[in-house]
């Protein structure tokens, strides 16, 4: 697909800078705009010739995200973070150097907004939501590091037309799955709502024309109804001493367009195109306007709903009600006060705007993050990025649904989640113990969906515990992190018995007196392992054998170790050498098979037969190395195929290269074992440079089988590339 040219129309940076620093001494005369010009001057420079898709100069739009920022009236050290946002990913800065310049904060926020360039991994998804993690983590860390990122995603949504067709599809897509919840998520309503807009012009542009046309029609219709209900609630408010202000507005158009999609109807059975805002001066005001609002109009009972009281995860704080106009007209009306307003519109920057002396905004900032950064020590369990994704968009990313207890508490929850989740979200002790459930006064199963409004009873017995197959039943971190401890602790458990009596037997075989006296704990940290029982566990887990250790207690004797080489080689050779049978040679029968140990063919694989002196036909690999050698004559191929039992498995060695991490070859075997293929040996070597190569002799059917094998490994973190065996 073809891109969108720009007209490379010049840009006067110092113009937009001089603006920017004009807007920030209005609201902070005590800025350092020194410095701030200094980081003006520094990105201009690194970014120099280079250009945008639109054709403009690239610093052009690390200016318009602090100009962004600007508006929401933040600190200096975001605005110098925005201008040096993209410096260490595009070019040659090190971010050292502008920790050295701007100090640690600006550079934690450019650090958490750069993209991760050195993930090995060649699965894009893997490589996306890796740097997911990382914003995220980055986030929990300093919030204001979200608020650049939007900043930035919001520019380049607004500048999309000058990418290719696809990649604005793909930008699109990613804003409206991730970004604009993000935005939803920190209470940056008003950046999401643009955000929104922009995604759905792009993915459904017949669509957003459309509802565009439709509403623009409807203006006078609109301006109409505004008046029909302010002016008597107006005077209204004033009689009863509520000093008020009274706005109109259209809602955007991807709610609209939701609406339309979810209720299968057109935009003329949509009633509620229009929203009223009511901003009053204390929260007194809020309740006091809301029955003279009542007293007016006709309220729908089920669509009221207090944020005043209880407010949203993002701060978010206003009263919703949706009353029905003389015109047969539903109506929704927001009442808040002047400074709920303003932090439903900028959400988490509101923190920097109001920071000094005001103590109460930190605490509401406090309760707003808190959140993210439990959040994120639930998800160090989780290995696999991918998942880690899944399980973000659940807690950051779906609508939620608000249910009460039965002493009429509200709880937030995310759209989806069960009674489970409900139960761990009152208390951990109460999931825990968790044996049933009851909807609105009826028992249901603990996987059941709840609804908003639903009243929900958690029943609970002394003697219970969790269940391995609640992992698929709750949804919210807080109720997996909780079940996912539990599993492990038991498991644990199992392990250490396990391990314990399988060195018991093999120390009794090899008559070495066990105990647990200082010789084992002098193994176990010889081993590496903090104490007994985690040596133990791992023998129990397959990760360390009980022989190692006996080895470690009582090392054989030269001869011994030659012979269990020995042994060790026998055993190698029989089990490359069974289940010959599965290869027919074309025009001959009885003739001895064996499978070449270099290419270690595997039903699926092209394969050639080769003569052999005295050894029968060895068979290799179609491209095998050894085949293309000057002692290989034509002559000598022989025409072979695969005639192969269902039963019948076959060895194969993989070489696994990865970087070395704590766990790593656990996962690896994990990932091994859950394909139900067996693995008669392995090898690990560390290297200096952090990078580790492991080899595994499996026991695999077919090459399909030997595929997904591969792919299952290749999705365990840290993993580069898993290679078939090759001998040359």
């Amino acid at each position: 697909m073809s891109e969108k040219k720009g007209n490379n129309k010049p840009v006067d940076l110092r113009k937009m800078i001089d603006s920017i620093c004009k807007k920030v001494i209005e609201y902070n005369p005590k800025a350092d705009i020194d410095l701030l010009m200094q980081a003006y001057e520094f990105g201009k420079k690194a970014h120099e010739g280079q250009l945008r898709k639109s054709g403009e100069q690239y610093f052009t739009h690390a200016l318009v995200v602090a100009d962004v920022l600007s508006d929401l009236k933040l600190d200096t050290d975001t605005l110098i973070a925005a201008l040096l946002h993209d410096v260490v990913e595009d070019t040659p800065i090190e971010l050292d150097e502008i920790r050295d310049l701007y100090g640690e904060d600006v550079a934690l926020m450019v650090d958490g907004v750069t993209k991760i360039s050195d993930i090995r991994s060649h699965n894009p998804e893997t490589r996306k939501a890796e740097n997911y993690r990382k914003l995220v983590l980055s986030i929990a860390k300093d919030p204001r590091t979200v608020l650049i990122k939007l900043a930035d995603r919001l520019h380049n949504m607004r500048t999309v037309e000058y990418l290719a067709t696809e990649r604005q599809l793909s930008m699109a897509n990613e804003t409206k799955d991730v970004y604009a919840p993000l935005a939803h998520r920190f209470g940056l309503s008003k950046i999401k709502w643009e955000l929104e807009d922009m995604c759905f012009k792009v993915l459904y542009p017949d669509q957003y024309f459309e509802v565009e046309s439709n509403i623009s029609q409807t203006r006078s219709d609109r301006e109409n109804q505004i008046e029909e209900i302010s002016t008597p609630l107006m005077d209204a408010l004033e009689k009863a001493g509520v000093k008020a202000e009274i706005e109109g507005r259209p809602k955007h158009f991807w709610s609209i367009f939701n609406k339309m999609n979810n209720q299968q109807i057109g935009i003329d059975k949509i009633y509620d195109l229009l929203a009223l805002r009511i901003l009053v001066g204390s929260k007194v005001d809020c309740y006091h306007a809301l029955g003279i609002v009542h007293s007016l109009f006709t309220p729908l009972p089920d669509r009221i709903k207090d944020f005043v009281a209880s407010p949203k995860v993002n701060m978010y704080q206003s009263l919703h009600t949706t009353i029905r106009t003389p015109r047969g007209r539903n109506v929704e009306i927001q009442i808040r006060t002047h400074e709920m307003h303003e932090r439903s519109e900028i959400g988490i920057a509101s923190h920097w705007r109001y920071k000094e002396g005001d103590q109460k905004n930190a605490i509401d900032f406090g309760n707003m993050v808190n959140w993210l950064r439990q959040l994120m020590e639930w998800q160090e369990d989780i290995a696999d990025p991918r998942e880690f994704m899944e399980s973000m968009k659940i807690d950051l990313f779906q609508d939620d649904v608000f249910v009460f207890s039965p002493r009429g508490d509200i709880f937030e929850l995310p759209k989806g989640a069960t009674p489970l989740d409900f139960a761990f979200e009152v208390h951990s002790e109460v999931g825990m113990k968790c044996v049933g459930a009851k909807i609105n006064g009826r028992i249901v199963s603990l996987g059941t969906e709840l609804k908003s409004r639903d009243t929900v009873e958690i029943l609970t017995s002394r003697n219970a515990s969790p269940s391995t197959s609640w992992l698929g039943i709750v949804k919210t971190s807080r109720a997996k992190h909780h079940v996912r401890r539990w599993i492990r602790s038991t498991q644990m458990d199992q392990s250490v018995k396990l391990g314990h009596d399988i060195l018991e037997r093999a120390s009794r075989k090899a008559n070495i007196p066990f105990s647990k006296d200082t010789e084992f704990i002098d193994v176990a940290q010889e081993l590496g392992y903090t104490g007994l029982d985690m040596m133990f566990a791992a023998v129990g887990r397959g990760d360390l054998t009980a022989q190692r250790v006996l080895n470690k207690l009582h090392p054989p004797e030269k001869k011994k170790r030659e012979k269990l080489a020995d042994m060790g080689k026998d055993l190698y050779a029989k089990v490359m050498r069974r289940r010959v049978k599965g290869v027919r040679v074309q025009g001959m029968d009885s003739m001895m098979i064996r499978y070449a140990r270099c290419c270690q063919p595997v039903p699926g694989d092209q394969i050639v037969g080769v003569i052999t002196r005295g050894r029968g036909v060895s068979v290799h690999r179609t491209g095998c190395q050894n085949l293309e050698g000057p002692t290989i004559d034509d002559d000598r191929l022989i025409e072979v195929c695969w005639d192969v039992a269902e039963e019948q498995t076959f060895m194969v060695k993989i070489i696994v290269t990865a970087e070395d991490r704590k766990g790593l070859l656990a996962d690896v075997t994990n990932a091994i074992s859950q394909k139900g293929n067996n693995i008669h040996g392995g090898d690990f070597v560390s290297a200096k440079d952090g990078t580790a190569k492991v080899s595994f002799l499996v026991e695999v059917r077919n090459l399909n089988n030997l595929e997904k094998l591969i792919k299952a490994v290749e999705r365990v973190s840290n993993v580069d590339k898993v290679d078939r065996f090759q001998l040359t």
